[in-house]
């Protein structure tokens, strides 16, 4: 079976998919034939596509979690790991998750968004959710643009600082607690890791620098863990996540709160989810072997047009 790892793209977080990518080739069974697809515009997948059997995506950010390469690839007929269009679509979108997550009942901070150009006032941001403020782009990922902002002197610069990677802001309450993070795999929550960066927020160097943070399994008293399950794997059919996705919490007082949706986590050498496979037992090629397997079952399933589904 050809395996395109398709990695690269257009996105701000195009380092991090080589990243991912590259790691993926080492690790991928030998009974499949890897074939590395890096992007460097949209306009090339189509023909760097053709002739495999199945597209294993190492993709992050816009033109790869976003439901666009999804889209591309259904049309095409190509089978693709991960969620697919509607699912990868939302998620991307912090403000539509939020909404969603919201509404099904669970916690996640109090926000604004903001739009490039839009009239704001400092003073009314801060009264309306008080300091400090978590500042980051509406349609990121890997802490790209995200700030911790303490004080009104300093959100102009951040807010100008995020808008260079996004027309629309989100503005947060920091919300103090305990991160932690809950990998879903084939509708099955594995070992909750806890994350302690080692700089004041979990930024892009502490993700990916060797040493960055201590990420362990935390073992959680029993009440909290289920109602860290409960959340994690609700928000994860709410959003229509499939295969694989990581959701974000940060625990206050003993209830998570949802920070985002990634149903294109990364598999770096230093990604939270490999980490979290491996408590399991699960090692970072079979992860892989996993993904590929479930997602091919998953593409099978997919309802013809007018199955009723229930």
């Amino acid at each position: 079976m050809k395996v395109g790892i398709i990695m690269g793209g257009v996105s701000s977080e195009r380092d991090v998919s080589l990243m991912t990518g590259q790691e993926m080739i080492k690790n991928l069974d030998r009974k499949y034939q890897a074939v590395p697809i890096v992007l460097n515009s949209k306009a090339e997948l189509i023909d760097k596509v053709k002739g495999i059997d199945v597209a294993l995506l190492a993709l992050h950010g816009a033109f790869g979690e976003d439901g666009t390469i999804q889209g591309t690839l259904d049309t095409l007929g190509i089978p693709y790991t991960g969620s697919g269009i509607l699912s990868s679509s939302l998620c991307m979108n912090k403000l539509l998750t939020k909404k969603i997550v919201k509404c099904e009942g669970f916690a996640t901070a109090d926000w604004l968004l903001m739009q490039a150009g839009s009239a704001y006032d400092v003073d009314q941001i801060g009264a309306a959710l008080g300091f400090p403020l978590v500042i980051k782009p509406n349609a990121g990922g890997s802490s790209i643009g995200v700030q911790l902002v303490h004080h009104a002197e300093s959100l102009e610069t951040a807010l100008q600082e995020a808008f260079s990677y996004d027309t629309e802001i989100l503005i947060e309450q920091y919300i103090q607690g305990d991160e932690i993070t809950c990998s879903i795999l084939n509708g099955q929550m594995l070992p909750v890791l806890s994350i302690k960066p080692k700089g004041e927020f979990f930024d892009y160097s502490s993700k990916y620098e060797d040493g960055g943070a201590d990420e362990v399994v935390i073992e959680l008293p029993e009440s909290i863990l289920q109602q860290v399950r409960r959340t994690a794997l609700g928000v994860y059919k709410a959003v229509q996540c499939s295969v694989y996705a990581r959701i974000d919490m940060i625990l206050h007082q003993g209830v998570p709160y949802v920070i985002e949706v990634n149903t294109l986590p990364g598999l770096t050498k230093n990604s939270l989810l490999p980490k979290s496979a491996q408590a399991a037992g699960i090692s970072y090629s079979e992860l892989l072997t996993q993904i590929i397997e479930i997602s091919l079952q998953e593409h099978t399933r997919q309802p013809i047009h007018g199955e009723l589904v229930k």
